[in-house]
């Protein structure tokens, strides 16, 4: 197939979406399928990606990406595309013929980017499939990034979620990889959405094995943390991400797990940093700021780990939950989002009731205090992705989803004609 993907974000920008983003490029270039993909130009955030240029241009044998005029976003280290940059994108295509156009996070593109439904357009002119792809629940987001009063909130909430729902039933197809956000997205008024398992992990990369003694003296400098039970934190260091429940909770945390006991390991960057790093630092000096982790090394710092804890209620999915299931570590989430389609409670992790500082600490001091209990999780977490989402399963699904909207694009246009 010649594809072309349209997506809001990619590497060396590190996130849910560009992470996988990538892997996905590379099934389908080792599938020998032709794709061209768009992303922003992170060339301006030399300074926090000096090997942006690794991302652009011919990165992967029929896979080429072009890299758009980009500008700031609400957080330093993104970029969004301009609006005047949808020229490239429709000379590009142009000069491509793609047989179908997937866009990653439409609503983003169009909200803060090309101010207009992408690919859309073109896809009608030429007669081919245009799907979309639910990835981030943006209209959940936007009380952490505007601190409006409420009535301003709930009035910008009001026409944002017009402007989503007129975004994403403009495509033939919505596609949601989570059996847990689905119903959401459709009470929204998505009316075209459909559930695939389009989201998958290397369990080769990600795998227990990695697991070594002395793994943080010898990588990180800290032989102090290699003694601890390691709690490991992975993603933006922003308020989306639970943040300020968490930093409320350790206070509590440390009344009943005595502080020495156990590491911190906090690897991201984002806005909520200098505040970890404040009021965390009160509490104990087993903090540890990792900052950037480059994809090549997640899998062994998880792995090494003892237990994943997030806090964020807003995920689709929770890519790093099935990660740190992958490496054999078990997971602490809330009782909210798309990670609760994986954690089996008491089986592979515990979910804690949301915003509940209680419940959080009674089953994050089970976890610190039972090392056979989480090896027992671990194992039967990476027993379950292992056998569910794998990237060869999951890209396969997702080509065959694309296959049928082809095959149906041009059906309805022989009937017509």
């Amino acid at each position: 197939m010649k594809i072309a993907i349209i997506t809001s974000g990619f590497l060396p920008v590190i996130d849910g979406v560009t992470v996988t983003g990538f892997y996905r490029l590379q099934r389908l270039s080792k599938r020998g399928h032709q794709v061209l993909l768009f992303c922003p130009d992170y060339s301006d955030l030399e300074s926090i990606y000096p090997n942006w240029r690794e991302y652009t241009g011919n990165i992967l044998p029929g896979v080429r990406v072009v890299s758009l005029k980009s500008q700031p976003f609400f957080v330093d280290f993104e970029r969004n595309v301009t609006r005047s940059s949808y020229k490239t994108v429709l000379q590009e295509l142009e000069q491509f013929q793609p047989e179908i156009i997937h866009v990653d996070e439409p609503e983003r593109l169009f909200l803060v980017g090309f101010w207009r439904v992408a690919g859309v357009d073109f896809a009608k002119r030429k007669g081919i499939p245009c799907v979309s792809f639910f990835r981030t629940n943006f209209l959940e987001y936007l009380e952490d990034f505007f601190p409006l009063p409420r009535p301003a909130i709930a009035a910008l909430q009001f026409l944002v979620k017009k402007l989503i729902i007129y975004v994403y039933n403009s495509y033939d197809v919505t596609l949601v990889a989570s059996k847990v956000t689905l119903p959401k997205v459709k009470n929204l008024g998505i009316k075209n959405a459909v559930y695939g398992n389009l989201l998958g992990l290397d369990g080769t990369n990600f795998n227990p094995k990695l697991r070594q003694e002395n793994f943080f003296a010898e990588t990180y400098n800290l032989p102090q943390v290699d003694g601890q039970v390691k709690l490991i934190f992975i993603g933006r260091l922003t308020p989306d991400k639970g943040w300020n429940f968490t930093l409320d909770a350790f206070p509590a945390v440390f009344k009943a797990i005595d502080p020495d006991k156990i590491a911190i390991l906090v690897a991201g960057d984002g806005s909520s940093k200098e505040e970890i790093i404040n009021r965390l630092g009160k509490l104990t000096q087993n903090v540890h700021m990792l900052g950037r982790v480059l994809p090549e090394n997640v899998p062994a710092l998880i792995a090494n780990s003892d237990i994943h804890v997030t806090t964020s209620e807003k995920e689709t999915k929770g890519l790093t939950v099935l990660e740190a299931f992958a490496a054999g570590i078990p997971v602490l989430a809330p009782r909210a989002g798309g990670v609760i389609e994986n954690i089996e409670e008491g089986i592979n992790g515990f979910l804690f009731n949301s915003q509940d500082i209680n419940d959080f600490t009674a089953k994050l001091k089970i976890l610190v205090e039972n090392p056979v209990l989480r090896q027992e999780m671990g194992k039967r977490g990476r027993k379950l992705v292992i056998s569910n989402y794998t990237w060869e399963q999951t890209v396969q699904n997702l080509t065959e989803i694309w296959q049928e909207r082809i095959a149906q694009k041009r059906q309805n246009t022989e009937s017509k004609n």
